[in-house]
């Protein structure tokens, strides 16, 4: 899995930076004085899909190509001038369609964005109710849209080339040494955000930062259910949830009743068992496609599971002999399998 982090590799980008805010003491209008990246432009092209976890929200800006990305319940297609928001997660992004795909990836700080909204409370009084589940949000508790993804076109402004102006205002601080530079980006992320509350006509990304805002957390069923099978370590988890690792621990015990290695341990492997007996994929193909790195990791914590080795499951898929094999094991066994709690 490609990670795409909030500091990244100059060979990898050409890139802006801004200075971090300082997560100590509430004030967020000073720095801890380590480095974030803004706004990088990324021109290379893919040579093959990639899955991609995004540890910060981003918005991509679509300069020239054409692009697939897809998130658990969306396919998007994305052409020269659109727009994306991505809440901080895993997603799926396919080759570039054409090799002229050229893209500006902006990385939105969630100490920033709350900034913003403290900024601009006033623009969230009108947030418009959100359809979710095909009902109204209710009033005064309106809910998380449920794509992950958000799409715009940047001719949906009121003025027309006001978002394309502001993109072309944004190339010539590259390669800038301005000493100015940390303040006027900060200025233009303001910018960025005015710009894409013009063309959310719908109100999700009100909705989604409103949410941040208010410290509202990811409920863990969805959670768990979108992430189960993706390799994301605990702390990841955590971050995607809007949890600090210590708390998601704390509401994940709260809420299953066990630790969330076990859990997911336990469910990977669940996982692993129905496709070995229902699938023709061979043992290699269902431990990489439930996270396990190592197939010999799989087939001790399966075993410890089951009973059995997964060979001796898939055999049963191709039709071959499998005489009263114990099909489970008490539980306390799985504490020493797999990933540790």
């Amino acid at each position: 899995m490609l990670r795409v982090p909030s500091s990244i590799q100059p060979h990898q980008f050409q890139s802006l930076t801004i200075q971090r805010p300082d997560p100590v003491g509430g004030n967020e209008s000073r720095s801890d004085g380590s480095e974030m990246t803004f706004v990088a432009y990324r021109s290379d092209v893919y040579p093959e899909r990639n899955e991609i976890f995004f540890e910060e929200h981003a918005v991509v800006v679509v300069l020239e190509g054409e692009k697939k990305f897809s998130s658990p319940t969306q396919e998007l297609h994305v052409r020269k001038g659109d727009i994306l928001f991505f809440q901080r997660g895993c997603y799926s992004m396919n080759e570039s369609i054409d090799v002229n795909y050229r893209s500006l990836v902006f990385f939105v700080n969630e100490r920033l964005l709350k900034e913003f909204v403290s900024q601009h409370i006033t623009l969230f009084q009108r947030t418009p109710a959100v359809r979710r589940g095909g009902g109204l949000a209710q009033t005064g508790v309106e809910l998380l849209p449920e794509a992950a993804i958000l799409s715009f076109a940047s001719s949906g402004t009121s003025v027309p080339g006001t978002f394309t102006n502001f993109i072309q205002s944004l190339l010539p601080y590259f390669g800038s040494h301005t000493p100015y530079l940390n303040e006027l980006l900060r200025l233009k992320f303001q910018e960025l955000l005015l710009h894409l509350f013009e063309l959310d006509t719908t109100g999700q990304l009100r909705i989604i930062l409103w949410h941040l805002y208010q410290g509202q957390k990811t409920d863990l069923d969805y959670l768990m259910s979108t992430y189960l099978l993706k390799p994301l370590s605990m702390a990841e988890l955590a971050r995607i949830s809007g949890r600090s690792l210590s708390a998601f621990k704390r509401d994940f015990e709260e809420h299953f009743h066990t630790s969330p290695g076990h859990w997911i341990r336990r469910k990977r492997l669940e996982h692993a068992h129905f496709l070995l007996r229902n699938t023709d994929k061979n043992v290699s193909e269902v431990s990489m496609e439930i996270g396990y790195e190592s197939v010999s990791h799989f087939i001790k914590a399966y075993k410890l599971q089951y009973g059995f080795t997964p060979k001796r499951a898939f055999t049963v898929c191709v039709g071959r002999d499998f005489n009263g094999l114990s099909n489970t094991v008490p539980e306390q066994t799985l504490e020493g399998a797999g990933e540790a709690d």
